[in-house]
């Protein structure tokens, strides 16, 4: 059974509970094991609200820029404080294993490097499987990765208004819902069912951001890149109409026009794009 770094009970769950939930559904090859460095480096403690920086610039109308995690190992992790100036990183468990230790050893990482502050400087913020894809399985997997000290949930495949429901119900306090709240609770709408009820998906209380994704978005409509422009358009007129940060990713060639279109939340395609977005919207201090 893989090490598990001492933060992961940091939030609300027993610690009877956490435990089970956290290595429910680990990967088995890849997580790391009992003989790694993972005891000699880890940090006794993370900052409690690692989030509270991303939603304060969110809250502030500040645009904000994300990277790919790139690697999922501690080595990874620990090399992110000194490569990036980005506001957040993206780490995806959307597909298998969902290894919640190995995402506990990619933030020790960052904390090895750092140290506890380094995580409000480079949140982590997790992309799970969809909610409609597991619908039995994905509350314990959010509760157990609610475990680590992470900024946010990110849902993708996001179809129907009810599944944006549910994905605020699996994050309590989470903001804008709670003011206070420090998580993040992020949807990515990506499909054509997605797009036809986009308007109910953005009316549901407390979300707190809405992506467009184009990348599946060009496989849900065969390539058409006319009507895949329509559909992060629909998104982004959806968000503006009822005051949710609307995302997308983007790259060097379209970060400033992304920007001045209304978008507030960017993953960009290659890491030279984030200063280029944060001089398009006036961060350049």
């Amino acid at each position: 059974m893989p090490s598990v770094p001492p933060f992961v009970r940091r939030r609300s769950l027993p610690a009877a509970l956490a435990l089970p939930l956290l290595l429910a559904g680990c990967g088995s090859g890849d997580a790391p094991s009992p003989d790694t460095d993972l005891q000699q480096a880890t940090p006794a403690a993370a900052p409690a609200d690692p989030g509270s920086g991303l939603v304060q610039l969110l809250a502030d109308g500040q645009a904000v820029f994300g990277v790919f995690s790139g690697d999922q190992t501690r080595a990874q992790g620990a090399s992110m404080v000194g490569s990036t100036d980005a506001d957040f990183i993206l780490y995806s468990m959307e597909r298998p294993p969902f290894d919640v230790p190995r995402m506990a050893e990619y933030i020790a990482g960052i904390l090895d490097a750092g140290g506890a502050e380094a995580l409000r400087d480079h949140p982590v913020v997790l992309r799970t499987p969809a909610i409609h894809a597991e619908p039995d399985e994905i509350g314990g997997k959010v509760a157990s990765a609610l475990e680590t000290p992470i900024a946010g949930i990110v849902f993708p495949h996001v179809t129907t208004a009810a599944e944006a429901a549910q994905s605020y119900d699996l994050m309590p306090g989470s903001w804008p819902g709670s003011a206070d709240g420090s998580l993040l609770n992020i949807l990515i709408v990506e499909d054509q069912e997605g797009i036809a009820n986009v308007r109910e998906i953005m009316a549901t209380p407390g979300l707190s951001v809405v992506f467009a994704g184009p990348g599946d978005l060009r496989r849900a409509y065969d390539g058409d890149m006319e009507a895949v422009e329509n559909a992060i358009q629909a998104v982004l007129s959806a968000c503006l109409e009822f005051d949710v940060a609307c995302g997308v990713t983007a790259g060097v060639a379209d970060i400033a026009e992304r920007l001045d279109q209304g978008f507030r939340m960017i993953i960009v395609s290659d890491p030279e794009a984030v200063a280029v977005g944060k001089e398009a919207a006036g961060r350049t201090d």
